[in-house]
């Protein structure tokens, strides 16, 4: 150091002084090698822990296929009761699709074209002798209809 009190060249060795560690060089070289061999000796548990799982999934399977069967059953019912009401989604809304394959059969008001059959009476009473009039009146009679007439 200078007078100064600062030191020369700061940052530089000044000097060494051998400590004694009884550190030795070692080199050592490992090779290894492993093979595990595993066999159950009951292998009735494995299976039953298959069948296990096995079992586990098919209830996951048909939980969720109940669970989408509730679904499918609410929208169709939700749907169905608003198609009766004359509400749906318009058909450029991206929710249109969510009714449109729900048909409702018998809205209020509507009833589907149906055909009735009138079964033919034969006239095996000996009506084929009697008049028009008489004939219409007894099979109108035959089939159970009130019988009127304009003339009474």
């Amino acid at each position: 150091m200078d007078e100064d009190g600062a030191p020369d060249n700061p940052g530089d060795i000044l000097y060494r002084v051998p400590i004694r560690t009884g550190q030795k060089d070692n080199y050592n070289l490992g090779v290894g090698f492993s093979i595990t061999w595993s066999e159950p000796l009951d292998k009735k548990l494995q299976e039953q822990c298959k069948e296990a799982a096995q079992a586990n999934i098919d209830l996951m399977k048909q939980t969720t296929a109940n669970k989408r069967l509730d679904f499918e059953i609410a929208r169709l019912k939700n749907c169905g009761e608003l198609m009766k009401q004359g509400i749906q989604f318009h058909p450029r809304s991206p929710y249109y699709k969510v009714c449109a394959d729900v048909v409702v059969n018998n809205p209020p008001g509507h009833t589907h074209p149906h055909y009735h059959t009138i079964p033919s009476v034969s006239s095996s009473s000996g009506t084929q002798n009697a008049t028009p009039e008489q004939r219409g009146s007894s099979d109108a009679a035959l089939l159970g209809a009130p019988l009127t007439t304009g003339r009474e």
